[in-house]
This record gives structure tokens, C-alpha cells and sequence, in this order.
């Protein structure tokens, strides 16, 4: 049978699963937690799967986050993305963040940030977000927290701290 890509919204059905994928990617459960809780709270969220022949083998979740200055912005934050241990250097992951940034784009998103890896996110666009006048609220080098803006006419003359949901603060 021939593998076949699928990239969809998640379903209720489908939260155990992400779970255990995402326990199984990182070190520990803490993202896999931290997505559950993300669910449970009032914030926005996207959350989107790759699949193979029905079976989950890539996640990824933005959160709407705040720009201190203007909080009436639409932005979201990409965190975290995942894809089986043994479905990896395939292409999903890429595939993944460009279906969640069309899909950020038409929600009529103004920008998308993310914290990661410096070699990987330039590629879908994303640029270190101090070019755009923003920092992160969490202490982090320059070079991994970016931003991609889709709307600069709204993004033009704010700056400042964007904040995550307060979710990713929790333990």
C-alpha cells in the first residue's frame, strides 16, 4: 500500500494520540501536557495533524499570543511541532508549518512567532523577530525567537514584548 499524507484539523478523537506522539518526540511529557492544558484554557488555538494512512505521525499547535503594546492584534505563536521519530527527514514537519500558516493567513493572522531551531524556521520565511521590533518574554538568544508577518501595513509602529499564554508558564 502506498503512503499517503494528510494534513487536518484535529478532532476529540484524536487528543490521545497527539499525546502519546508528542510524549514520544520530546524528552518527556511536558509538551505533551502543556498541549492538553493549552485545550483545556480560554486561549485560540489551531491544531493540526499529519497523518499516513490514518495514523498520526505529525503535530503541530499555534497559540494566539500577546504584543504588549497591542494586544488587539491577531498574532499567533507556533509551538510545539512534532513528527514521529520515524516518519522524520520526510518532509512532514515543513508540510506541517506550511498548512498551519495558510491556514493562520486566511484566520486573517497579522503575524505568526516562534521560538526554534535558527536553521530550520528561515526557510517558511520567518526572520528573528528584533528586525520586526519584537522580543520574547522568556529570555532567549536573538537568533531563535522569529516572526513572520503577513500584515505590516497593521504590524507598522508596534513593538515591544510578545507573551504566550499565561498555560505556558504552568508545570
Amino acid at each position: 500500500m502506498v503512503e499517503r499524507l494528510h494534513i487536518r484539523e484535529e478532532t476529540a478523537d484524536d487528543r490521545a494520540k497527539i499525546h502519546q506522539l508528542n510524549k514520544h518526540c520530546f524528552a518527556d511529557d511536558t509538551e505533551a501536557r502543556l498541549i492538553d492544558r493549552l485545550r483545556d484554557s480560554n486561549c485560540e488555538y489551531l491544531s493540526l495533524v499529519a497523518t499516513l494512512n490514518d495514523d498520526i505521525v505529525g503535530h503541530i499547535l499555534f497559540t494566539s499570543v500577546q504584543l504588549e503594546d497591542a494586544p488587539s492584534l491577531n498574532i499567533m505563536g507556533l509551538a510545539p511541532l512534532c513528527v514521529s521519530k520515524q516518519h522524520q527527514r520526510r518532509g512532514i514537519g515543513g508540510q506541517l508549518v506550511n498548512a498551519g500558516l495558510d491556514r493562520c493567513r486566511a484566520m486573517g493572522c497579522d503575524a505568526v512567532v516562534v521560538l526554534g531551531h535558527a536553521d530550520f524556521y528561515p526557510r517558511f520565511g520567518f526572520r528573528p523577530a528584533s528586525q520586526f521590533g519584537l522580543s520574547c518574554a522568556y529570555d532567549v538568544p536573538d537568533e531563535l525567537f522569529m516572526a513572520l508577518v503577513f500584515n505590516a501595513e497593521n504590524m507598522e509602529g508596534h513593538s515591544g514584548l510578545i507573551h504566550y499564554h499565561p498555560t505556558f508558564e504552568e508545570k
